[in-house]
C-alpha cells in the first residue's frame, strides 16, 4: 500500500481507544467505519447512510470507499492475503 494511502486513512480514520473502545470511526464523528459497510450490505444507500448518521460527509463516506478499493485491488494485497491464511 503506498504511503499517500496512508495518509489519506489517517486524515479519514480516528482511532482512539477513549472512543468507542478504539474501533475505527470516521474522523471528528463516533460513527464507525464498519456501520458503512454494514449498512451497504444490506442494501442501504449511500444517501440513506448519510441521512442516518449526519456527522459523516458524503466526501468522507466516499474516500472510505476509495481508500476499500485501493486496498483490496492493491498489487500488495495479494502479500497480505497469503500473511493472512
Amino acid at each position: 500500500m503506498e504511503l499517500r494511502t496512508m495518509e489519506t486513512i489517517r486524515n479519514l480514520i480516528t482511532i482512539d481507544s477513549e472512543i468507542l473502545g478504539g474501533q475505527p470511526v470516521f474522523k471528528g464523528t463516533r460513527v464507525p467505519i464498519e456501520t458503512l459497510f454494514l449498512h451497504l450490505e444490506k442494501g442501504i444507500s449511500l444517501n440513506e447512510f448519510l441521512e442516518d448518521f449526519p456527522t459523516v460527509t458524503q466526501d468522507q463516506a466516499v474516500a472510505i470507499l476509495e481508500v476499500a478499493e485501493k486496498v483490496l485491488t492493491s498489487k500488495n494485497f495479494a502479500k497480505l492475503y497469503e500473511t493472512a491464511a
